[in-house]
């Protein structure tokens, strides 16, 4: 995995901060940290800089927190533990860009995702995971997710996309993936979660599950059940739904969802960029379109539904009404 570098003032520092903040004031450290904001402007540069970016309390990793729960919160605990190191603190900051040019938090970077994230895939790339309790990871292209495993948890927090996990058995460290929204907790085997623009998408292959949002409401879900996790509610889904897994197959298989969401889907998988009309975007569709070959999936909505699909380059497509 690709990792991001600073200057070397700037690691220098992350260095001074996380002495500062280790413990009980130093006279003498605050000392040696004055001499060293002194000797050079361009220290006192990089030190402006890196206050700017936390701020005096981390109210900066405090706002990210906020956004995507979890994840910054997993780096505000790096920051302030009292025995934190320099390598740590610095893959936490780097992490989320607060040195560079202007904050980037890797849920809302695809790019910072793939370079940040535990495990990813790229466009038009699945791939399977073996982790190291047993249990067996899917992701969807354009997928990423960070791992946090130990002797006390099994956490799983999906950054961007989609999966289908294979829990293996610990009744001592119940298996959750995070998302935006909220936590699933595994009771069963299998399932899926997909991160969607508001929500995400719980489907139970297997077994059961525990929904959980951030506010605290719960819903459990059995097996060929599934529901949206928004922000303030749980909304379940009739019929089931586990057809939804068939991308692990190749295969996008839709019963009755707008055309917005089918080409959402296809995304993933398509070079470019992809618009849809606002006229058409409501158009409902059923069908099995293949994955690997998203040109013939246009083609074969477009044979099907009152519409037209021009291409321009290959870095161009748009949709719009017949």
């Amino acid at each position: 995995m690709s990792k991001l570098r600073l200057d070397p003032i700037s690691e220098q520092s992350i260095d001074w901060m996380v002495k500062l903040r280790a413990g009980t004031p130093d006279s003498a450290l605050q000392e040696r940290f004055n001499a060293w904001l002194a000797s050079d402007p361009a220290h006192v540069q990089a030190w402006d800089t890196l206050q700017q970016r936390l701020g005096g309390s981390f109210n900066t990793v405090r706002a990210l927190d906020r956004r995507v729960p979890g994840q910054a919160g997993e780096v505000r605990q790096v920051l302030l533990q009292p025995h934190t190191t320099r390598r740590d603190a610095l893959r936490a900051i780097t992490g989320l860009s607060l040195l560079g040019g202007g904050l980037w938090l890797g849920a809302s970077s695809p790019l910072g995702d793939s370079l940040l994230a535990d495990l990813s895939t790229g466009r038009a790339q699945r791939d399977d995971f073996n982790l190291a309790d047993g249990s067996r990871l899917s992701l969807n292209a354009d997928s990423a997710v960070d791992l946090h495993f130990n002797e006390h948890q099994r956490l799983v927090i999906l950054r961007r996309g989609e999966l289908v996990i294979q829990v293996a058995p610990d009744p001592r460290r119940p298996l959750r993936v995070r998302t935006e929204q909220g936590e699933v907790r595994a009771l069963g085997t299998r399932f899926l979660v997909a991160q969607e623009a508001d929500a995400s998408r719980v489907v139970v292959l297997e077994h059961s599950v525990e929904t959980r949002l951030f506010n605290g409401m719960t819903l459990n879900l059995q097996e060929g059940q599934s529901a949206l996790l928004y922000r303030q509610r749980i909304v379940p889904q009739t019929g089931d739904q586990q057809y939804r897994a068939d991308w692990m197959s190749g295969r996008l298989n839709v019963l009755d969802d707008s055309l917005a969401q089918v080409v959402d889907a296809l995304r993933p998988y398509t070079r470019g960029f992809v618009r849809v009309a606002p006229e058409v975007r409501g158009l409902r569709v059923q069908g099995v379109y293949p994955l690997n070959d998203p040109d013939r999936a246009f083609n074969a909505l477009a044979e099907t539904l009152p519409i037209r699909v021009d291409r321009y380059s290959p870095w161009l497509t748009l949709i719009r009404p017949a």
